[in-house]
């Protein structure tokens, strides 16, 4: 007759199998080549390359680019920047984030909790960025119908992440997607000095010469 395990080891294995997905959480996911590849962080890039400034985000200028503000009009403040490329959509925020760990892991997985309790079908790739989350939603009749398909991704930088949502063409076209991969690389995130929480927001500011809420080319 095989004896039952001891209560000890039994609570020690639960104990350790969730120690172990603790440290995944937490850890940093970012390409192998972040820091010469991107996306970058400020210290990262020369200093003579033309970039659009948005305070928390500067992107690289490129022919046939079009860039939008997001305006969350009651707290009248910009919330995202939308880039327009390839019949394909790239939104873009950055967040601050602690400077040993990473913040990707847990929000890729409450963004999955969140639309899948909205119904939306939700799961995970790897992609070239680590870990990607691709959902799809059904698009509601007087919208047209159908199903709306949405690639997330992120990179966990030095006390930052940076988040993009991928729709369009390059959501299901192999080369419009290293287009828009090609543009998340070349951002570069500006998190400043000044102490923040996690997880918070990193402010967003109008270009001069960009009117608020339209389209411009970047």
């Amino acid at each position: 007759m095989a004896e039952e395990p001891e209560q000890g080891a039994a609570e020690l294995a639960v104990h350790d199998d969730a120690s172990e997905r603790a440290v995944v959480a937490d850890a940093k996911s970012a390409p192998a080549d972040r820091e010469t590849g991107g996306p970058f962080d400020l210290g990262e890039v020369p200093g003579m390359r033309p970039y659009v400034d948005l305070g928390g985000i500067k992107i690289a200028p490129r022919e046939g680019l079009q860039m939008r503000l997001e305006i969350d009009e009651r707290a009248q403040r910009v919330v995202a920047v939308t880039l327009d490329y390839l019949d394909s959509v790239l939104q873009l925020q950055a967040f601050s984030a602690p400077k040993s760990t990473g913040l990707w892991h847990e929000v890729r997985h409450e963004i999955a909790q969140q639309l899948s309790a909205q119904g939306a079908e939700a799961r995970e790739e790897f992609g070239e960025f680590g870990p990607e989350l691709v959902t799809m939603s059904a698009v509601p009749a007087e919208q047209g119908g159908g199903t709306r398909v949405a690639r997330f991704i992120g990179v966990d930088g030095p006390r930052w992440l940076l988040r993009g949502v991928v729709m369009g063409r390059a959501t299901v076209d192999a080369d419009a997607r290293t287009g828009i991969n090609q543009l998340f690389r070349e951002v570069v995130v500006v998190r400043g000095d000044q102490p923040m929480p996690p997880s918070e927001l990193l402010p967003l500011t109008m270009p001069s010469g960009v009117p608020q809420g339209g389209p411009a080319q970047a």
